[in-house]
């Protein structure tokens, strides 16, 4: 019986895999197998992430080359509606999480996972912080390696989508636009009393965020894809202005730069820096 339903819903509703678009696959075996990699380390690759201060670049871990199925199951999970690629993807975060727990090592309190803050345009369009879900699945991956974390939504960044710009472009259209999100004065009361009174307007409540300190806190920054590394370089800047301590970044893929050969990553390369390495910033 559920069979013959699970057929009919397909004539009806036909899906096809967010990857490779295979019909009748909401993603298979061996698209989500390009996600089941080993975690490695991806920071050289991105140019942007070095801080040009003789400094070592922010430590960053992915699983898989943003580029075929990869990218394009990404994609569709971001901004084409395939939320129903949410769990397995907060799956490979949670891989990715058990993986950078070595970079914090020493932390004091919590650690603070903290998601890229998309333009308020992408996130209103996509109904989400899409990287709110990776930021949740790294957390509890850093659970299960021994490291007490907690998600923190605590960046805000103005400007428009990076979609479609070069390396340069990505720099100039963060620069100075990501920010930590100031702390709300308004109170729970007030807010209450606002739901209350215009209820038409705010139909659930006034979402208060509680304002996190990030002074001294240990943060573990998270993305969906690395392209140039711009973004995750707006991101630590924001947190260092502040004060926080930015050790290592996650993300699902990251983009391979020009002339890297197919599949560089199929055998572990003893040049590769590894997990061990890292060491907080």
């Amino acid at each position: 019986m559920r069979a013959a339903l699970t057929r009919l819903l397909a004539l009806v509703l036909p899906v096809e895999c967010a990857g490779c678009g295979t019909d009748d696959d909401p993603w298979c075996a061996r698209c989500r197998a390009a996600f089941a990699g080993d975690v490695r380390r991806c920071e050289d690759d991105a140019a942007r992430l070095d801080p040009m201060d003789g400094t070592a670049p922010l430590p960053v871990w992915t699983v898989a080359d943003a580029v075929g199925p990869v990218r394009a199951a990404v994609i569709a999970w971001k901004d084409r509606g395939r939320a129903d690629l949410s769990a397995p993807l907060a799956e490979v975060a949670y891989r990715l999480g058990v993986a950078a727990a070595a970079a914090t090592r020493g932390a004091a309190g919590d650690v603070l996972v903290v998601p890229a803050p998309s333009s308020a345009a992408a996130r209103r369009r996509r109904g989400r912080s899409h990287t709110a879900t990776l930021a949740a699945g790294v957390v509890a991956g850093l659970g299960a390696a021994g490291v007490a974390a907690r998600t923190a939504d605590v960046l805000v960044r103005r400007g428009g989508d990076q979609v479609g710009l070069g390396a340069r472009d990505r720099e100039r259209n963060l620069h100075g636009r990501v920010r930590v999100r100031a702390p709300s004065f308004v109170s729970a009361q007030a807010s209450a009393l606002v739901s209350a009174l215009v209820p038409a307007l705010v139909p659930a409540v006034v979402p208060l965020r509680a304002h996190v300190q990030v002074t001294g806190q240990v943060v573990v920054l998270v993305d969906d894809v690395l392209t140039t590394g711009a973004t995750l370089a707006a991101a630590r800047r924001a947190l260092l202005a502040e004060g926080a301590h930015v050790v290592a970044g996650v993300v699902l893929a990251a983009t391979p730069p020009p002339g890297a050969p197919v599949g560089r990553h199929a055998h572990t390369s003893p040049s590769r820096r590894l997990v061990r390495d890292a060491a907080p910033g």
